[in-house]
């Protein structure tokens, strides 16, 4: 496996899928059910991942117009729309997008240089996009902590697929979004059967992961701009922060 440029194996890594305002805004095209223990428990996850300097890999789902998936009829996450928008205190100031052109052709030690990089998801399976797969299968990282929208789909998809690959996973239950609550019971319960671990946002926040110094120092450093680019990201990311995109 690849790790973050200095050999070193990351001891967790936040997964943080479809945190957008269509699904966590009340005003949304879909809000979520618990939309309101969403609010509440978000910005605690994120408030301790800068405070511990954990690294964050994220999701945003994105679809085009008339586009319809599993038989849902709301449109929703449209490319360009606001509502496709993750929710401000989501995108961190060194966030990196990463462009999707159906290759394998992504930088492996993006963390080197920002505690956040975000995909483009198409799918309810991150692993669907072919760069996301890469960088996730080829990070060293001891632990994957996933939390966001929704439990019954893409969370469940996405630590299936991890545990499937032999990694460790950490549902954070209270900072996930569901629309049904009898699925995401289930969801929850077949994930702890196929050996991940289910804790809530208060649990979580009393750890004190290892974090590599080389990593504090590098977030430390003085850089062009608020997030150490001279660019802005991709249409799709704007909301307010300024941003870098690769290809």
């Amino acid at each position: 496996m690849v790790g973050n440029g200095n050999g070193s194996t990351w001891e967790c890594v936040v997964l943080d899928l479809n945190t957008q305002r269509d699904f966590c805004d009340p005003k949304g095209a879909r809000p979520v059910r618990n939309v309101c223990q969403l609010t509440g428990t978000l910005p605690r996850l994120v408030e301790w991942t800068t405070r511990q300097r954990v690294p964050i890999i994220s999701s945003m789902d994105s679809h085009r117009r008339n586009e319809i998936h599993r038989g849902i009829s709301q449109e929703h996450c449209i490319d360009g729309t606001p509502g496709q928008l993750k929710l401000s205190y989501t995108v961190l100031a060194t966030a990196v997008a990463v462009e999707g052109d159906n290759t394998l052709s992504v930088p492996l030690d993006l963390f080197g240089m920002h505690q956040q990089v975000i995909f483009r998801k198409r799918t309810p399976d991150l692993f669907g996009n072919p760069k996301a797969d890469r960088f996730l299968t080829q990070l060293a990282v001891n632990e994957f902590v996933v939390c966001g929208v929704g439990l019954e789909y893409s969370v469940r998809t996405m630590a299936l697929g991890l545990l499937g690959r032999g990694r460790k996973v950490t549902v954070v239950y209270d900072a996930c979004g569901y629309w049904t609550a009898p699925d995401a019971d289930l969801a929850l319960r077949q994930l702890r059967a196929k050996g991940a671990d289910i804790v809530s946002i208060d649990q979580l926040v009393r750890r004190t992961p290892k974090i590599p110094r080389c990593y504090h120092d590098l977030l430390d450093t003085p850089k062009n701009g608020t997030d150490g680019s001279n660019g802005e990201a991709g249409s799709w990311l704007l909301n307010g922060r300024n941003g870098k995109s690769t290809r």
